[in-house]
């Protein structure tokens, strides 16, 4: 049965209930936390409860010497406040990158690598991205490869980019999983790309989305299958993207047949979108 993709709102809606009910329980770390998910998926009103509601409830704790909450306040201060909050956040961040806290390594970086609150120095950024990596965090691992892929900081060669790749796409990066097919496509190991194409796209990645409607449609990869890419195209309208609704049209008309294109709309969840699609060619064939 094919994987249900979440949209984006109701991703977004979900973290929004979950920041919600762990505020009202009084865990404000997990409120943060959860609302900065929301966040990153596009919510302004989970970035005002993180930096209006969140974090003044988290300041004790993080002047306490709280490492897990200085982690957090970092991140929060660097990304939803004001220049006046980056030497807070450096403190914070600096602090608990010093007790070994990945997620510190990984922002603290982050701040050298762009110059926020420190004098800009890649090579450190560097160091404690090596060090949050090792410790599992994935962001720090998709940063490091994107350096590599820049060209501006040269890993040991493109197997260990790639080995970056996996470890952030295993830690929900879902980015990384799109970076990581692309660059295993670049030297034919076309079978594992697509592998994590349809993983990015089932988590909600739109270009992955586009990849896999064309891989199916191609024969990339794998044998070439209409259906499939079809369903991909429709997905995509989930998710907001006009490039589903052009990509839809196209592949329908080039011959698929009113049950093909049923069954596709079925596995994406939008069985309307199916009549609408044969109606509509119905109606170009017939003016």
């Amino acid at each position: 049965m094919p994987v249900r993709i979440v949209p984006r709102q109701e991703k977004i809606d979900e973290f929004l209930k979950g920041g919600e009910a762990a505020a009202t329980a009084g865990d404000w770390l997990s409120a943060a936390r959860t609302w900065i998910e929301a966040a990153k998926l596009g919510s302004l009103q989970g970035a005002n409860l993180v930096s209006g509601t969140a974090a003044p409830r988290l300041l004790s704790a993080a002047d306490a010497g709280d490492v897990e909450v200085q982690a957090v306040l970092a991140g929060i201060f660097m990304d939803y406040l004001d220049e006046s909050a980056l030497p807070r956040a450096v403190g914070y961040a600096t602090h608990a990158a010093e007790q070994g806290n990945a997620d510190a390594q990984r922002t603290l970086g982050f701040m050298y690598e762009r110059g926020l609150g420190v004098m800009q120095d890649i090579d450190r950024a560097v160091e404690l991205w090596r060090e949050s990596s090792r410790r599992g965090d994935g962001y720090a691992a998709f940063n490091l490869a994107g350096l590599h892929v820049r060209g501006d900081v040269p890993l040991s060669g493109d197997e260990e980019c790639l080995e970056l790749l996996t470890l952030a796409a295993q830690r929900g990066v879902v980015e990384a999983g799109a970076l990581l097919a692309d660059r295993l496509a670049a030297v034919d190991r076309d079978q594992e790309a697509l592998s994590w194409i349809l993983w990015a796209a089932e988590r909600g990645y739109v270009g992955s989305m586009f990849a896999a409607g064309c891989w199916y449609r191609d024969g990339i990869g794998t044998a070439t299958d209409l259906v499939e890419a079809l369903r991909w195209f429709f997905t995509m309208l989930d998710h907001g993207s006009a490039d589903g609704v052009h990509e839809v049209m196209q592949l329908a008309k080039s011959g698929m047949s009113h049950e093909q294109i049923r069954e596709a709309a079925a596995r994406a969840g939008r069985p309307g979108d199916a009549e609408v699609t044969i109606q509509t060619l119905e109606a170009r064939q017939a003016g």
